[in-house]
């Protein structure tokens, strides 16, 4: 079956837009480049302090931005040319990479290293809600959980497949020859962006006056603040999206919780240290599988339902986990944790898409994404603390018990919301004919 006779909502259906195939293109090049150095920058600073402490430091000099000045980027989302914007943060990495490179190879002081890292992750922090603002114009309205669906599969195969190339690379040469390349990757990104041809889609539509603030940009200080409260605003006034992306949070939080409870899980199975590596590859494996998943569920009349239903299949083998002591049903069990968690993911992206005006779309989202980055964090920082606590059954038991209780009060969503949810416009006129 080929592109042009693809059901609806799929992923194959998504890819008939040219202009979409091209901000796959910049995202897959992107986010593969986001993690392709971060192999080499622990290397070089584990090699340059040895101490296991720098190396985590830099590790979370990567994550913080993200979840501090995701809002940030989502106000610069909805306030400027976000065709501009995404070039801009892909310009910035490029620059940035050049300059660690010139770090790990003249010498210079390691403290740099986690600088810049920071510095790269903010210099990101548009480019996300850019990626999910701009998706509902290329393609139409019953594609977009396929779109989705893809752009969630490029996040996990990004995150497999750029530190591989990044060892790779330190196998060919030193982690600043890593640098270069990653930051040739950023340039390809802005390449690929400049060269989609739909540029209305990357227009940003406002229908309210721009904030006063510093130099009538709006932004600084009480501008920045106002812009915030406006997309705050637009989630208190959908309820039902709130209980999506709290979903989508509590996913976050579990798969945070199984960065430390799955050794133990892989110690009681007698899997061992190999086990933990195959448990997080299984979790890889459902995740692809739920993004195929993803076009059939969404054509659901029960979208609150699917939800709930998606969070029960993280949440229900979760529980099992506390229990089971046969390694091959340990293994599988964490699969479905991976589909129930990037079902979620998915769905909620397109109720948000579906569902939030475009007007305020980044900020709203610019909110919504860094609290599902932090609930990792706070999922791997109380996850010792639990398994000290009740040991690693009973982690397990609470963790599973807290994403299948939520998954009830999703369940409560009241589904007639759905048949409110404005529709959002069809593709722009690089989409190919209606069928």
């Amino acid at each position: 079956m080929s592109i042009k006779n693809a059901p609806s909502g799929t992923i194959r259906a998504a890819l008939r837009y040219p202009a979409f195939r091209y901000l796959l293109s910049a995202l897959a090049v992107s986010q593969v480049g986001d993690w392709l150095y971060n192999l080499a920058l622990v290397v070089l600073v584990y090699d340059r302090t040895h101490s296991a402490l720098w190396a985590g430091a830099t590790t979370a000099a990567r994550v913080v931005p993200v979840v501090v000045l995701g809002p940030l980027g989502g106000v610069l989302a909805d306030r400027f040319d976000r065709r501009r914007v995404m070039i801009a943060c892909d310009l910035a990495r490029m620059g940035l990479m050049f300059v660690l490179a010139a770090v790990a190879a003249a010498g210079l002081p390691i403290v740099l290293a986690p600088v810049i890292a920071a510095a790269a992750t903010t210099a990101a922090a548009p480019y996300m809600p850019c990626v999910a603002a701009v998706t509902p114009r290329l393609v139409d309205d019953a594609d977009l959980p396929g779109a989705n669906a893809v752009r969630s599969a490029i996040g996990g195969a990004s995150i497999i497949l750029g530190p591989a190339l990044g060892g790779v690379l330190l196998f060919l040469g030193s982690p600043a020859f890593a640098f270069a390349v990653n930051a040739l990757t950023f340039g390809l990104s802005a390449l690929a962006v400049l060269a989609t041809r739909n540029r209305g889609a990357f227009t940003v539509r406002r229908s309210a006056e721009r904030p006063a603030g510093l130099f009538g940009a709006g932004l600084l200080p009480a501008g920045l603040l106002g812009e915030l409260a406006q997309g705050a605003a637009a989630l208190r006034a959908h309820p039902a999206a709130i209980r999506l992306i709290g979903a989508d949070i509590m996913c976050s939080f579990l798969y945070g919780t199984q960065t430390v409870l799955l050794l133990l899980v892989s110690r009681q199975t007698g899997l061992g240290a190999q086990g933990y590596g195959y448990m997080f590859a299984a979790i890889g494996a459902g995740g692809l599988a739920g993004t195929a998943l993803a076009g059939r569920a969404s054509r659901s009349s029960r979208p609150y339902r699917v939800q709930a239903a998606a969070l029960g299949a993280a949440g229900l083998p979760t529980l099992l986990l506390a229990v089971v002591r046969w390694p091959a049903v340990a293994v599988v069990l964490a699969g479905l944790t991976g589909l129930g968690a990037m079902l979620v993911e998915i769905l909620t992206d397109t109720t948000l898409q579906r569902t939030l005006d475009e007007d305020v779309f980044g900020r709203a989202y610019g909110l919504a994404y860094p609290a599902a980055i932090a609930g990792i964090v706070v999922g791997s920082v109380l996850a010792p603390g639990l398994a000290a606590l009740l040991g690693g059954s009973g982690a397990l038991v609470v963790v599973g018990g807290a994403v299948l209780a939520y998954a009830l009060l999703v369940m409560r969503g009241t589904d007639h919301a759905a048949a409110a949810v404005p529709v959002s416009q069809p593709a722009m006129a690089d989409a190919v004919p209606a069928r």
